[in-house]
């Protein structure tokens, strides 16, 4: 039986549909994301798993328990919000056995256990500090302990890296991933950031307009998304308008638009006639000023309309001869200026086996 069960929940807010029938279940042990852009309904899901808000239909069973009526309090879950929500006037050891003495606990078992939490975010001596004096990660990490500190069967984090910079941000992920793997506890993390999710998580819930678009975990996602939005919303990725003119044993012909005849792997079902789109990937398209081997079956010509380069990779914008653009994307593993590097203007050709790019329904 899973740890968490949301069964076809739903939440409105007036005439706007908030969550649209969700159902998904998560295992004891996992580090789940909920993933999507603002306005999806991820925030709306995570706060009706903790109890602050209702659900307007269907159902939350933590270990088989329906938590209809259940107050937060009484859930046995935990949040940590972006903002921390920590007592300032109070040290970082205050803080964390804040919710142990509104429970009742005993001095002795309160420093016991108080010990154990700064153990467990690496805080250990730092217990006088008031959060002022505290940099952004271990304040994060502070009220992480906090939550912890009651060993929760599930602990529920908002977007709490999103006001970190990014070497902070990098850093404080994999600090988390290692806690997660050392307290054993279920997380659910809710975040919009796209990179942050697929580095964190066991499995994700991509959402989209209330809805569950894909469930599964980052690597499949990433490689193999289900629809468009998916395709376009994690990383970077080519999105053509395409049909399919031929399909025999999972291989398809594709005529693209403003490309030409592209062979892809298809859809289940995918039949000739079938509109869609084809997806794919930059990282999976190779260039050059002439192409060799018979790996890119599909083999293009055009030139370098732009590029962007980011430090360590070169992501270049190719305009092939039928007016489609194409981003290509190259890492920056030469010492000084790549031999590959190439400039607007420079005439190449790009090419791509035929498994790299995907057909996906309309």
């Amino acid at each position: 039986m899973a740890l968490l069960e949301i069964q076809q929940v739903s939440r409105r807010f007036g005439d706007f549909v908030a969550v649209d029938a969700v159902s998904l279940s998560i295992e004891a042990g996992e580090f789940f994301t909920l993933l999507g852009p603002s306005g999806c309904g991820k925030t709306t899901l995570l706060r009706m798993i903790a109890g602050f808000d209702q659900p307007d239909g269907g159902r939350i069973l933590l270990d088989g328990k329906d938590m209809a009526g259940v107050p937060p309090e009484d859930r046995n879950v935990h949040t940590v919000f972006q903002s921390y929500a920590l007592f300032p006037h109070m040290t970082v050891a205050q803080n964390i056995a804040f919710p142990l003495r509104m429970n009742g606990v005993s001095a002795e078992q309160i420093a016991a256990r108080v010990h154990e939490a700064l153990d467990d975010v690496s805080l250990l001596g730092m217990e006088k500090r008031y959060p002022s004096e505290l940099s952004g990660g271990q304040r994060q990490r502070v009220a992480v302990a906090r939550a912890l500190v009651n060993r929760p069967r599930l602990l529920l984090l908002d977007e709490p890296l999103a006001a970190l910079d990014a070497k902070l941000k990098e850093r404080m992920q994999l600090e988390l991933i290692t806690l997660q793997k050392e307290v054993g506890v279920t997380f659910i993390y809710v975040t919009h950031d796209q990179e942050e999710a697929l580095a964190l998580s066991h499995r994700i819930a991509v959402m989209n307009h209330g809805r569950v678009e894909q469930l599964d975990e980052p690597a499949t996602i990433y490689s193999f998304p289900k629809n468009r939005f998916v395709a376009d919303f994690i990383g970077e990725c080519n999105l053509m308008d395409c049909s399919v003119t031929a399909a025999v044993e999972g291989r398809l012909t594709l005529d693209v638009a403003d490309l030409g005849t592209v062979m892809a792997s298809g859809a289940d079902g995918a039949v000739a006639g079938a509109k869609g789109t084809l997806a794919l990937r930059p990282e999976k398209v190779s260039i050059g000023r002439e192409l060799a081997g018979a790996d890119c079956v599909n083999r293009f010509s055009g030139k370098v309309f732009d590029y962007l380069y980011t430090g360590d990779v070169t992501l270049y914008i190719v305009e092939v001869e039928g007016g489609s653009r194409v981003e290509v994307m190259l890492p920056n593993n030469a010492i000084g200026r790549s031999s590959k590097f190439f400039e607007p203007g420079d005439a190449v050709q790009i090419g791509w086996r035929d498994d790299a790019a995907s057909f996906l329904r309309d």
